[in-house]
């Protein structure tokens, strides 16, 4: 059975653990503080329970501080909020991240100015989370991906279009990008729809287009679309 860390407690970590554990993975969830998660009674920003109501219906799944979920993976996924994953990632200690495969599905979003959130001025335009990420730990294996999208979305493509829409990856290694890629096809990603735009730093274009992710959910209010290239 294959172990995978999710980093992150939010209802993208959520969404993410249910479609691993369905999936046969073996997974740990990670947070900054178990104690402190497991005893938060306040439902998140999107109103949904608290993090407790739903691990205790999830008992499968494992619960351990960054360090510990990092340490159990042998792939980590970093669902932490942008803003946050690098603090996140150094307290997860180099030791367990060097080496294995980082899917990055962050956005850098800044809502210290209300909603909708803006980017992250030092992480957006000429820079990105990922390229960040990938500066900080040189010897991680990172792969941005499915960034561009509901969580809903990201593990069930089949919600729309029959599945016919494009994800995105991006990363340096390329053995690494197909690993990541076959986890995709296990979500029920078609391969014909799963664009490689080339290395870490293309990152900075899936990223950048959250403002428009945003504008249009915001004009909608339906998380339930996603890009496909015509050409």
């Amino acid at each position: 059975m294959k172990k995978i860390a999710i980093l992150g407690t939010g209802g993208v970590g959520q969404t993410y653990a249910s479609k691993f554990i369905a999936l046969g993975y073996d997974v740990m969830v990670g947070t900054r503080n178990v104690s402190e998660k497991l005893a938060s009674t306040s439902k998140d920003g999107y109103g949904n329970p608290p993090f407790s109501e739903w691990f205790a219906a999830n008992k499968t799944v494992r619960l351990g501080t960054f360090k510990e979920a990092s340490a159990f993976g042998e792939i980590i996924l970093n669902a932490t909020q942008g803003g946050s994953s690098i603090n996140a990632l150094k307290s997860a200690d180099l030791k367990n991240l060097n080496g294995k495969i980082l899917i990055d599905i962050a956005n850098p979003l800044d809502f210290s100015h209300g909603m909708p959130p803006s980017l992250i001025p030092g992480l957006s335009n000429t820079n990105s989370l990922g390229e960040e990420i990938q500066k900080s730990f040189p010897d991680v294996k990172v792969v941005k991906t499915l960034n561009t999208m509901w969580c809903g979305l990201m593990v069930n493509p089949a919600m729309i279009n029959d599945g016919d829409h494009n994800a995105f990856l991006s990363g340096n290694d390329a053995d690494a990008k197909e690993k990541v890629k076959e986890i995709l096809k296990s979500f029920g990603w078609l391969d014909k729809n799963i664009f490689d735009l080339g290395d870490i730093s293309s990152a900075r274009g899936t990223e950048m287009y959250l403002p428009l992710w945003l504008r249009i959910f915001g004009a909608t209010n339906n998380g339930a679309f996603n890009i496909k290239i015509v050409s």
